[in-house]
């Protein structure tokens, strides 16, 4: 059972706002970070503009300065789909490295919807994911504190050739081949 220490600093967590330093935005080292991510679901955070919880933000959707946050388990319909597509940045939240749904939902937020504002992975975010979720069209993630941001410009860098299909090479290399022969 958590202590009741535990206790508090997660609730604190959760209700004061995060900005996260280490943030890798289209492939660089973002040299600032204006966004802040706030778990709270309840209370709008002082600081703008800010990555809110999806219900917060649709209640809020008025207010510019605030963008939808997205658990990894949310269900990404057409029409919440559409919603979201007005605002100009979504963050999708990594509760755990090993959660992947994060994923599947930048995925059709890309392919299906036809997304094309910032998409930013936030939470438990670790360097070597970064690749992968690229791939699946996120533009922007914040890496978690621990994680280095030069060992994370490397990992992006790092795989020249890919043989599968994704977000941004929508050809499997096969593909690619026979099309450059003919």
């Amino acid at each position: 059972m958590p202590s009741k220490d535990n206790e508090t600093q997660t609730e604190a967590t959760e209700q004061t706002p995060v900005h996260v330093d280490h943030l890798i935005a289209n492939g660089e080292l973002a040299t600032e970070n204006a966004w802040c991510v706030s778990y709270d679901a309840d209370t709008l955070p002082e600081q703008r503009p800010a990555f809110v919880p999806l219900a917060l933000w649709q209640a809020n959707q008025d207010d510019v300065e605030l963008a939808p946050l997205l658990t990894s388990d949310t269900s990404l319909s057409a029409e919440l789909a559409a919603e979201v597509s007005q605002s100009p940045a979504i963050a999708i939240d990594f509760p755990a490295f090993t959660d992947g749904r994060g994923y599947t939902i930048a995925r059709l937020l890309r392919e299906r919807y036809g997304y094309t504002g910032e998409v930013r992975a936030v939470g438990d975010v670790l360097v070597d994911q970064l690749d992968y979720m690229r791939r699946c069209g996120f533009t922007a993630m914040a890496l978690r504190d621990d994680q280095h941001p030069e060992d994370a410009l490397r990992a992006l860098s790092f795989i020249s050739v890919r043989y599968q299909p994704d977000v941004e090479e929508r050809q499997a290399l096969f593909e690619r081949r026979l099309a450059a022969k003919n």
